[in-house]
């Protein structure tokens, strides 16, 4: 038997021991785990952006469990199995990989995509964006809503399109703010340039998420640079002038 099946059969084994005999395993439901999944998607997400394996390891041995303890709760009223989450995500990547399992041919990742998005809509999906959570985050959500009908032919032809799309977006919430006007309408205007660039993003293969998140990083370990050389001149960074804010910022940029 391959290890992989051996270490997989282990789990399976410990979670039943733990469903039947653990006071907290026995306690939980479906809906219960719900959170706590999201926070280990969470920790995982973590883990992937500060590229350290062991906790990529770790993490995905967390969700790894979540699944199987999903899957247990639910053996327990026959509602599906392990084996039915094994065999279903089989099936779906048979029926979705034509170029692999059947005679289709493909010429590169892009069409690859295009005919996932197209299956999926003769496969039981019946609106494009109907797969797409309401619940994702807002910029993930716009970068999956993108993906997903562009899948479907519905997309700019040309890079420079999209760039062109975001100066015009800008300008327009340029002008609103300049008016005066009122809040809503510059929000409109400030979720439309978002939408933009976020479309740009995928032009240039850049996934919006992570390169936030990466300067996110950046600035919190920069900032976290002039807290530190505040401390070590005796004051608290508020009694630091911005010019002196400034120095320390630039300082820490040389040390990346």
């Amino acid at each position: 038997m391959r290890e992989e099946l051996i270490a997989f059969d282990r789990l399976l084994n410990i979670m039943d021991e733990l469903r039947a005999k653990c006071p907290w395993d026995k306690s939980q439901t479906i809906e219960s785990l719900r959170y706590l999944t999201i926070e280990e998607t969470y920790e995982l997400s973590d883990a992937i952006m500060r590229k350290e394996p062991d906790n990529i390891r770790g993490e995905l041995g967390d969700l790894m469990l979540h699944i199987v303890f999903y899957s247990k709760i639910a053996s327990e009223t026959n509602a599906f199995s392990i084996t039915d989450v094994l065999n279903g995500i089989c099936e779906k990547l048979i029926v979705r990989h034509p170029h692999i399992y059947s005679d289709v041919t493909v010429s590169g990742a892009d069409e690859v995509k295009s005919n996932w998005e197209k299956i999926k809509l003769k496969t039981g999906e019946k609106a494009v964006l109907a797969g797409v959570p309401a619940s994702l985050p807002a910029m993930v959500k716009a970068y999956r809503i993108q993906e997903k009908v562009s899948g479907v032919g519905f997309d700019w032809e040309k890079r420079s399109q999209v760039f062109d799309k975001v100066l015009e977006e800008l300008n327009e919430l340029r002008i609103e703010v300049e008016s005066k006007t009122e809040n809503q309408k510059i929000e409109d205007e400030f979720g439309d340039l978002f939408f933009a660039l976020i479309n740009y993003a995928r032009f240039i293969n850049v996934n919006p998420e992570d390169a936030l998140e990466k300067t996110n990083m950046k600035f919190i370990k920069r900032f976290a640079f002039i807290e530190k050389k505040a401390k070590e001149s005796g004051r608290k960074i508020q009694d630091l002038t911005l010019a002196e804010m400034d120095g320390f910022w630039n300082e820490a940029k040389l040390t990346e």
